[in-house]
């Protein structure tokens, strides 16, 4: 896993979410795509899944929901992200298997990702680095994270908030192996322009 790690919006309108999302796709190769939608209810949240997962299988780009495992077996994607407060690594990855994609949110510790890859995390993400537009946290997350993390985490690294791809270059340059961006992305002028420009940080190496 290396590369742009595309995360949606809290958007409502299903219609403009997989517009925009299918232009991003097309433009050049994701890494990963998380539907993130803390506010949706049930029916909202089940319809915007299915149609962005349909979505990511035509382009063959691994579709992940944020904290809903349920969801996750229900529609038989690809894996979930846990937060901090979610559910156990180790629970989630008993009851979803070896196959599935598990994510965790580690922020600015290192010992977190160290729990979290032992207990079956298929990455780890870091963050906040950076101001958000979209989520309120402490941003508190040293860049020299990446360079312990190197000696240490086996598996793919994320870093997360705030991310443009003038800000997350030097992150990238540490050894991130994906960056999750949101608005740089969905509010961009150009959203296929975005993603080629965060993609371009990987080819550049």
């Amino acid at each position: 896993m290396q590369g742009l790690y595309l995360v949606t919006p809290n958007w409502d309108d299903t219609s403009r979410l997989l517009q925009l999302t299918g232009q991003a796709l097309q433009a050049a190769p994701v890494a990963l795509l998380q539907y993130r939608h803390k506010e949706a209810g049930a029916v909202l949240r089940h319809e915007q899944a299915a149609a962005l997962q349909a979505l990511c299988r035509r382009h063959r780009v691994p579709f992940i929901i944020n904290d809903h495992v349920e969801l996750c077996e229900e529609l038989d994607a690809d894996g979930v992200h846990l937060g901090g407060t979610d559910a156990e690594v180790a629970q989630v990855r008993a009851r979803l298997g070896r196959r599935k994609i598990i994510g965790a949110s580690c922020y600015g510790e290192l010992s977190r990702a160290l729990m979290a890859q032992d207990a079956g995390a298929s990455y780890v993400a870091f963050g906040g680095f950076y101001p958000s537009r979209v989520k309120q946290y402490e941003v508190s997350t040293p860049p020299d994270i990446l360079d312990r993390a190197r000696d240490v985490i086996r598996v793919p690294t994320v870093v997360i908030g705030g991310m443009t791809p003038h800000n997350a270059a030097p992150l990238v340059a540490r050894g991130a192996h994906m960056v999750a961006a949101i608005s740089s992305v969905y509010q961009a002028d150009s959203v296929a322009q975005a993603v080629r420009q965060f993609q371009s940080l990987f080819t550049q190496q």
